[in-house]
């Protein structure tokens, strides 16, 4: 933590300059003396600490001062740090300005000049006050701060980046909270216009900042150290995580391409209850927390975010060109991307994404939805852990399912849980058909097939699980897949005995490998697969021994 402050201002140069040789000579192991020669100068002073998020524990500022006297900017200071300690240096004659401002501006103190010695009358003085200060101290926030407000679908972006990604922050809303609007007054910025202001503890501030210039900010790797490594898996989900620390424990160099952050969907569940050997269960967030930190341990290189726009094949190397014009080779190459949920194909619901609809659990929208209805579209597990998360903020969750029931889509333990959870109602037969609203979610219709009925409700959250879908148009013409973009592997690549067109090897393909010799796929990605955490991670597991198979022969 930064050394509490004791701000000095006085426009005598002399006078400053012995008032802060003092003090630093005191408690210049404890605090940071800064000193400013006017109260306007001092004001900026004060809003700079305050955008770097840094306490004062005491004001001694001088009262006869021009443009500025010192009760005059004590009762500004004061709105910024109101629980810092006041005192005034002033003059004999001054003495009964200084008796007013006890009350006016909640003055502490006031000092006479000349203080020497200040053995006897300043450091006895500001000893009681600074020990009074501390009494009642609270550390600040030390992180980032994020300026925003609710229906900003940057500020979404923002704040869900940051913590998929592990980044702890804290979040501050302009329009509840006076501290926000004081802090977007500070950076003169004007609010609307550049939300989401992020406020680093180093002074630097970002406006409207994608998750690239985050990601520099706080340190994550988005370029590879090497041109070359042994495996490159692209997706950082159970199963990219599974093989990276399977392939890099085994000796393989290996790097991991993620386009948001380590855990995929998963990494956004809010409990996972069935996984093997966490018997109380862990979140999405905590699994994905262990298995990169296992990953590093291995020395696994992690670029996110960062994306591959594109892969060839040139003889025993498969290349991937990234995003930003990048390039990385490697031997073998793993497919781990899973699925995206599907989008709602209505209108108005794009313009609302980030507003109010929101794609997935959206676990940093929870504290906004207390006390306030929540609908949940969606029957299979990744809703229903979602209802049981948000039912303990929500004065009620709605569940829309399409189908009869939860029991075709949804694990026994979930749909129990929500059976017995009191404020968490589900809708089966049901769908949204519309959604209304200028700048946020205001209402959504909602379609029975059972009945035919349709009802229009009032609503300010929207989450979405409808299905998922593989984002594999960037491997267009180099592997195969089925209609709905899922890649083929082993067996599902050899049609009427043949194998695939283009295959050089006097072999068939691998359990997991595709159409192309070296280019593997594992998890939710891979046509067929058990859409189940553990066997992302199983599969993983699997591709690496079959990397190794297929490396041993190149």
């Amino acid at each position: 933590m930064a050394k509490p402050v004791i701000l000095a201002v006085d426009d005598d140069p002399e006078v400053l300059q012995a008032v802060s040789r003092d003090l630093r000579q005191q408690y210049g192991d404890r605090f940071r003396i800064i000193r400013a020669d006017s109260g306007m100068s001092a004001l900026d002073v004060v809003q700079q600490l305050k955008l770097r998020n840094e306490s004062v524990s005491l004001f001694l500022v001088d009262q006869r001062m021009p443009q500025m006297g010192g009760v005059e900017f004590l009762e500004q200071a004061m709105t910024v740090f109101p629980d810092a300690k006041r005192a005034l240096l002033t003059a004999y004659a001054d003495t009964e300005a200084a008796i007013r401002a006890i009350n006016g501006a909640r003055l502490d103190y006031y000092l006479l000049k000349p203080w020497d010695p200040p053995e006897d009358r300043l450091y006895p003085v500001v000893d009681d006050l600074l020990d009074d200060w501390y009494a009642s101290f609270r550390l600040p926030f030390e992180g980032i701060r994020v300026v925003g407000h609710r229906w900003s679908p940057l500020s979404h972006q923002v704040k869900d980046f940051m913590a998929r990604n592990q980044v702890p922050y804290q979040w501050l809303d302009i329009e509840l909270e006076a501290e926000a609007k004081q802090l977007v007054s500070f950076a003169e910025a004007d609010c609307r216009q550049v939300l989401p202001l992020v406020l680093f503890p180093d002074g630097d501030r970002l406006v409207q900042p994608t998750n690239l210039q985050i990601a520099a900010k706080v340190g994550l790797r988005t370029q590879a150290e090497r041109p070359f490594y042994d495996l490159a898996i692209v997706g950082g989900g159970p199963a990219g995580l599974a093989a990276a620390v399977y392939g890099a424990s085994e000796g393989l160099d290996t790097v991991m391409i993620e386009r948001e952050a380590p855990g995929g969907q998963a990494g956004s569940s809010s409990r996972i209850e069935n996984y093997l050997g966490f018997p109380v269960g862990l979140s999405g967030a905590d699994l994905a927390r262990r298995a990169v930190t296992q990953a590093k341990r291995f020395n696994v290189e992690i670029l996110t975010p960062q994306e591959v726009k594109r892969v060839r094949v040139q003889d025993a190397y498969r290349i991937l060109e990234l995003i930003d014009g990048s390039e990385i080779s490697c031997h073998a190459l793993l497919i781990a991307t899973g699925v995206a949920y599907r989008r709602l194909n209505i209108p108005g619901a794009d313009t609302l994404t980030g507003a109010g609809i929101y794609y997935g659990a959206a676990m940093t929208e929870a504290l906004a939805c207390s006390g306030e209805d929540v609908y949940i579209v969606g029957g299979a597990n990744s809703a229903g852990q979602a209802a049981m998360y948000f039912a303990r903020y929500a004065r009620k969750v709605i569940m829309l399912v399409r189908g009869e029931s939860l029991a075709n889509s949804m694990s026994q333990y979930l749909i129990d849980q929500i059976a017995e959870t009191e404020n968490i109602q589900v809708c089966t037969y049901c769908s949204v058909v519309e959604v209304n609203g200028d700048k946020q979610l205001e209402t959504i219709t909602i379609a029975n097939a059972s009945t035919g009925s349709k009802e229009t409700v009032p609503a300010k959250s929207l989450f979405i699980f409808i299905g998922a879908s593989p984002q594999t148009s960037w491997l267009e013409g180099i592997v195969e897949r089925d209609s709905q973009g899922f890649i083929l592997t082993g067996p599902d690549v050899i049609r009427d005995g043949k194998r695939p067109h283009g295959w050089n090897l006097d072999r068939d393909p691998f359990l997991l490998e595709t159409s192309v010799p070296g280019i593997f796929a594992a998890g939710d990605v891979r046509f067929g697969s058990v859409k189940r955490v553990a066997s992302g991670v199983g599969e993983g597991a699997i591709a690496v021994q079959f990397i190794h198979r297929y490396l041993a022969k190149v």
